[in-house]
């Protein structure tokens, strides 16, 4: 005897769709659980289940190494997110005006996001890269005063790594701005051409605000992919000179999977965690709020 039509329609797509969801959600977020557990724990080489309280984040917060990630991070998700965003606010606007040969200049802009953060880092690496980049090309062109050391300074090798990143990402950042611009009404920018608005004004008082929600969505996305940064580091600077260039992602694989401190790279991993969800969290609700 065969279930009732409705019955199938209402049950049959849950339990098609339930073992994946189980699963994700075993492995995200029972993971991210255990990662908890783990941080509160003694736990060093191997999983230790000794129950230590908050020491393992007093270490971490009197860590060195740490201590330099988080200014890093600072610095570079300053250099990242703002850089992303004004590079591709600006070529949107600029594909926005309607100019020949947008579908290949689009492609152009957009190819870099194609490639994996590792490539771009290696890329980058070569090109910056004192014997072998930009600055061995300028003095062989006859500028023996050029010098561009900066991936091997300890002080501006992390800017290296916020030029990659932008370059990376601004024709993402681009994407996300041009549709926005195409769904504007062009009635809005021609009423404002008809009272004697200039075009920079135009884009300046009336169409950039009105691209807010785009704003926040943008933010949040760059936002995460900067906390989370780490095989662009890895292959362009690997951390280095020393731990100049450490972020928090790699100061947690060097921590659980390098140095035997498990504990220390859950801790880590945790201060991560809390710094998206600080992030995403307000986004989310606000967003709620406003559909309900």
């Amino acid at each position: 005897m065969s279930a009732p039509p409705a019955l199938r329609t209402h049950w049959l797509p849950k339990l098609v769709v339930a073992p994946s969801f189980i699963v994700s959600f075993l492995f995200i977020y029972g993971l991210i659980a255990w990662n908890g557990v783990l941080s509160f724990s003694a736990s060093r080489l191997l999983p230790n289940y000794e129950w230590v309280g908050f020491e393992q984040y007093a270490k971490l917060f009197d860590n060195d190494r740490f201590n330099v990630a988080l200014t890093n991070l600072a610095i570079f998700g300053l250099l990242f997110i703002g850089g992303a965003m004004v590079v591709g606010l600006i070529l949107a606007i600029l594909l926005d005006q309607k100019i020949r040969a947008e579908g290949v200049l689009r492609t152009i802009y957009l190819y870099p996001m194609a490639i994996s953060f590792i490539v771009t880092g290696t890329a980058w690496k070569w090109m910056l890269n004192p014997g072998l980049g930009l600055e061995h090309l300028m003095q062989q062109w006859g500028f023996t005063n050029f010098h561009f050391d900066w991936l091997v300074n300890p002080e501006r090798a992390i800017y290296c790594v916020a030029i990659a990143g932008v370059w990376q990402s601004s024709g993402f950042v681009m994407a996300l701005f041009l549709a926005g611009l195409r769904g504007i009404d062009d009635s809005i920018i021609k009423a404002a051409q008809v009272d004697g608005a200039s075009l920079p004004r135009i884009y300046w008082r009336i169409v950039v605000p009105t691209l807010r929600p785009v704003f926040f969505s943008t933010l949040m996305v760059v936002s995460h992919l900067a906390i989370k940064s780490f095989d662009l580091v890895m292959a362009l600077t690997a951390g280095g000179p020393g731990y100049a260039t450490d972020l928090p992602a790699t100061f947690m694989y060097a921590m659980a999977f390098s140095r035997g401190q498990i504990g220390l790279g859950a801790a880590s991993a945790t201060v991560m965690l809390a710094t998206v969800a600080a992030i995403v969290v307000p986004y989310l609700y606000s967003e709620l709020r406003t559909r309900k």
